[in-house]
């Protein structure tokens, strides 16, 4: 079964691994550490007994909060996966006041704008050129978040 939880620092080789596997221009190990000692940082995993097989990560400055990255491992895909881990995001973020969550996507990226779409993230803007490799741009997406 697996489980969505904070994500530790004991998880970080697993999710740099994750990012060299999933992403062509990864996070390092360092980066992400440095994210989990971050106070408007909230970074979950999820975990299949020991393995983490997924991942999602914010930063935070209320009422605004950025999606950093999601990742789901190949295996795990079309699982509902990352669905729940966004869910999961929401509901944690919406308890620390964030109201609105955005995110950058690349346009190529039909399956995670797919995702995003699916929980009422629309277009914001378009920032030319942010992803370097390779070469590519972002679609801003943003939703609203709504207290239950």
């Amino acid at each position: 079964m697996i489980e969505i939880s904070p994500m530790t620092p004991a998880d970080v080789p697993q999710v740099a691994a994750l990012e060299r596997l999933c992403f062509t221009d990864p996070w390092s190990e360092a980066s992400i550490a440095y994210e989990l000692q971050s106070p408007i940082s909230l970074w979950l995993a999820a975990r299949d007994g020991d393995r983490v097989v997924g991942y999602i990560g914010s930063q935070s400055v209320p009422p605004e909060s950025d999606v950093m990255n999601l990742a789901v491992h190949p295996e795990y895909r079309r699982r509902g996966l990352g669905t729940a881990l966004l869910n999961t995001l929401e509901q944690r973020l919406v308890l620390r006041g964030v109201t609105v969550l955005a995110l950058e996507v690349r346009r190529s990226n039909a399956d995670a704008i797919a995702l995003y779409e699916k929980h009422g993230f629309t277009l914001a803007g378009v920032r030319k050129n942010y992803y370097r490799t390779p070469k590519e741009d972002a679609l801003i997406l943003k939703c609203e978040l709504v207290s239950p």
